[in-house]
């Protein structure tokens, strides 16, 4: 079955945001392990905005919490009242509690299920090394002072999604797992339109990757790819790289990369490789977006890490980062997100650091103080 092919029409980025008002709708999916702490620590980094407008917070179950409650990664009432709100923030999910579970029944499966009920097509994860930071990379310094890259991840598509797949038994006895590595025209069209978007707003430059040498998806996805920059794009520069040679070349020379676009599969694998070159997880955002008529979901890049979870360890800076990201793309609220990033940047200044980017001469705080300390250099900044 063919699925239909929907065209966009104008500015991909433009169809995100809702618009300015005076209060915004916002549903926390708080999660699991770390999640209720580093949303706490989040929504009381923002309480200074309320200077300009309100934030207002729903929160609603989703992953291995969800599933203890109301034995379901993604409730109906979840997708309810995502769907009446603004934008999303999301913690984390997952944990070894629920690993032996049968797949719809774990943490996971809920979040798939999530960005395929909302259309989250587009994943846009930035990495960017802080000049604070620059020591706590595993790379040298010369390799990734100045690195300021962002990924585009295809969200909803690939082998991920694509059918048919399973695990089957052969005539013989013996058993065999297949996925269907599959790409339609609209899907590479969309989210070649938001990377080229995103240059624009930066360097313009976009790298695409893909493995167009041995893929037939992949000549697919370059072909679309360079009819959509042929047609409305033609002042961004645009290259291509084999997915290989892109791994190779993010750990070579990672600032040749303004915005990277690739699919699902690709795009989970370099986007991870991409946040080490930053040096800690605890700070790397990122939006997942898509249709206009639903809000966008905005969550840290790391995990739900079930070991520290409850004692104040956790770094809530990915998570206010990433809420810096749904004031810029889904509250069309791009001067409170500077603002938002500048506090993180002072605070990181000012020697406050958790235990996962602690350095010399830092004073130790928890997850909650952290976001204490995001608030009040906020304040200072409206």
């Amino acid at each position: 079955t063919f699925r239909s092919t929907p065209r966009l029409s104008k500015s991909a980025l433009s169809m995100m945001a809702v618009g300015k008002k005076d209060k915004y709708a916002i549903t926390l999916l708080p999660g699991d392990g770390i999640g209720p702490e580093i949303t706490a620590a989040t929504v009381a980094a923002l309480s200074p905005l309320r200077k300009r407008f309100e934030l207002e917070y729903k929160e609603a179950l989703i992953g291995g919490d969800a599933i203890d409650k109301v034995g379901s990664p993604f409730p109906d009432e979840t997708l309810k009242i995502i769907q009446n709100s603004d934008s999303v923030l999301l913690s984390a999910i997952g944990g070894p509690k629920w690993d032996s579970n049968p797949r719809e029944l774990r943490p996971e499966t809920g979040l798939l299920s999530m960005r395929k009920k909302l259309g989250l097509f587009a994943n846009l994860r930035p990495a960017k090394v802080m000049r604070q930071l620059i020591d706590a990379s595993t790379l040298k310094r010369e390799i990734v002072e100045g690195v300021d890259i962002m990924v585009v991840r295809e969200l909803t598509g690939d082998v991920y999604f694509g059918t048919p797949k399973g695990i089957e038994v052969n005539e013989s006895g013996e058993k065999y797992g297949f996925n269907n590595m599959i790409y339609y025209e609209y899907e590479v069209e969309r989210i070649a339109k938001v990377a080229f978007d995103v240059a624009r707003k930066r360097n313009k430059k976009v790298c695409s990757v893909d493995k167009a040498n041995v893929l037939d998806v992949s000549q697919l996805w370059r072909d679309v790819v360079c009819k959509i920059h042929g047609e409305s794009y033609s002042d961004i520069e645009l290259t291509h790289q084999y997915v290989d040679n892109a791994a190779m070349q993010l750990i070579r020379w990672p600032k040749q990369f303004d915005v990277l676009v690739t699919g699902n599969i690709f795009g989970d694998i370099l986007s991870d490789e991409a946040s080490m070159l930053v040096g800690s997880l605890g700070m790397l955002p990122s939006a997942s977006i898509g249709n206009s008529c639903d809000p966008g979901v905005f969550e840290p890049c790391h995990g739900s890490a079930p070991d520290i979870a409850g004692t104040d360890k956790a770094n809530p800076l990915a998570m206010i980062l990433s809420a810096a990201m749904m004031l810029r793309f889904d509250l069309d609220r791009g001067d409170e997100a500077d603002l938002l990033e500048r506090a993180v940047d002072n605070v990181l200044d000012l020697g406050f650091a958790t235990s996962d980017i602690m350095r010399e001469g830092c004073v130790a705080v928890g997850c909650r103080e952290m976001g204490q300390k995001v608030a009040e250099e906020l304040e200072k900044l409206l």
